[in-house]
């Protein structure tokens, strides 16, 4: 895999939504090492208030979480900033639930247990789309 890019201008943000403490204590580093400046939250509503104030450029949100789920951060962080990336991650993988988190605008949608080498693969490669998508305008 390779790296991305981070010079000061293009240091991509990420933010971290996952109500379980050990799944975003075992990501910061991860994308910390791999060149993200990386914040990360346990609690949808904090999460979403540092968003608004300051919307990241790829956001990892859990799906089933106490307050605000998956699905309704991802519209919401949507309404904000529309070019941001999302990824949503789930324990309860369903179609259904795939389906509705692709119609809303995820990038995609990846179930848990997870390898960190894969999710930060689906990083690299929002990571690409994202700048296809900035350089076609």
């Amino acid at each position: 895999m390779t790296q991305p890019e981070t010079t000061a201008r293009t240091k991509r943000r990420l933010l971290v939504l996952d109500d379980e403490p050990i799944v975003v204590k075992r990501l910061k580093p991860a994308f910390q090492k791999a060149g993200y400046d990386v914040e990360v939250f346990t609690d949808s509503a904090a999460a979403l208030a540092a968003f608004e104030a300051d919307p990241a450029d790829i956001v990892i949100t859990d799906l089933k979480m106490e307050g605000l789920d998956g699905i309704a951060f991802l519209d919401r962080v949507k309404a904000v900033s529309p070019e941001v990336g999302v990824i949503v991650i789930t324990g309860f993988a369903t179609l259904e639930t795939a389906k509705e988190s692709f119609h809303k605008g995820a990038f995609d949608f990846v179930a848990k247990p997870f390898k960190l080498a894969d999710i930060l693969d689906v990083v690299g490669r929002l990571e690409s789309h994202l700048e296809s998508r900035r350089h076609a305008r």
